[in-house]
C-alpha cells in the first residue's frame, strides 16, 4: 500500500507540470496584426524593412494595392515560390486587404544604397533605360509609371528603392519570360520583353545604386502630368 501510494505521488508530481505547460500552451496569442504577420517578418524582415536573403523584398511603404495584387497574384499561382503559395492559398481577400494595409504603413528607413560592381558604360545604360526609356525599341523610361523619384504611386505602382540587384533581375527575367504575370494589360511583361539580358543586368545595379530620398512614399494617383506609358496601371 505505501509503495502504491509513492507510485501515485511520482506520477502526480510529474503530471502537474505538464499540466501547467498544456494550459500555458492553450493560450491564446494576442490577436494583432503584428502577430498575425510573423510568418512574413521571418523572410521580409521587422516591419517588412526586408529581409537579409537578397530575394526577399522590402514589402513597407509600398501602395497596399500592389501589395494586395501581389498576394492574389501567389494565391492565384500567377506567381510562383511555393512558401507563399502554400500560407496564402486559403487566405480571404478581406485577409489579404488587412495585410497589404498593415505593411503599406510601414516606414522604417531603406537600407543603403548597394555599391555598384559593373561598368561605368553599363551603369550609364541603366539611367538611360530608367529615365529616358528607349523609344526605338518601344522601352518606356521606368520613370513614367514609377515616377522620378522611384517611390511608386497609388494606388498600385511599388517603389523600386531599397532593392537588391539580383532581386530587380530576377523579376524582370521572370516578366520577360513569363513565370510572372498580371491580368491584361500585362504592362510589365510587355515591357520586359524588349529587354535584353544585358539591360537588366544595367536597370538592376543603377536602380539599386540610388539614394533613399527624405520622404520615400508614393506619390498621389495623377501626379505625373503625362499619362501612363501603358494607358493602365501595372499590377
Amino acid at each position: 500500500m505505501l509503495r502504491l501510494f509513492r507510485t501515485f505521488a511520482v506520477v502526480l508530481s510529474v503530471a502537474a507540470p505538464l499540466q501547467a505547460g498544456w494550459a500555458q500552451s492553450t493560450t491564446r496569442a494576442p490577436d494583432t496584426m503584428e502577430a498575425r504577420v510573423l510568418a512574413c517578418t521571418a523572410c521580409h524582415g521587422p516591419g517588412g524593412r526586408g529581409g537579409e536573403n537578397e530575394h526577399f523584398p522590402r514589402l513597407a511603404g509600398k501602395p497596399a494595392g500592389y501589395l494586395y495584387n501581389q498576394l492574389i497574384a501567389f494565391r492565384a499561382d500567377r506567381r510562383h515560390y511555393p512558401p507563399m503559395n502554400y500560407l496564402l492559398e486559403f487566405l480571404p481577400d478581406t485577409y489579404l486587404h488587412a495585410m497589404a494595409d498593415h505593411f503599406a504603413a510601414q516606414r522604417p528607413p531603406l537600407p543603403p544604397p548597394v555599391t555598384p560592381i559593373v561598368s561605368k558604360e553599363l551603369l550609364s545604360l541603366g539611367r538611360s533605360l530608367v529615365t529616358q526609356g528607349d523609344p526605338d525599341r518601344g522601352i518606356p523610361a521606368c520613370s513614367g509609371c514609377h515616377n522620378p523619384s522611384f517611390t511608386g504611386m497609388e494606388p498600385a505602382i511599388p517603389g523600386l528603392l531599397g532593392l537588391q540587384p539580383s532581386y530587380i533581375s530576377a523579376q524582370l527575367g521572370a516578366w520577360r519570360y513569363g513565370t510572372r504575370t498580371a491580368p491584361a494589360p500585362d504592362c510589365m511583361q510587355m515591357v520586359a520583353a524588349r529587354l535584353t539580358e544585358t539591360d537588366v543586368t544595367a536597370v538592376a545595379a543603377w536602380l539599386s545604386a540610388l539614394p533613399a530620398p527624405t520622404d520615400a512614399v508614393p506619390i498621389a494617383q495623377g501626379s505625373l502630368a503625362m499619362p501612363l506609358p501603358c494607358g493602365s496601371e501595372p499590377n
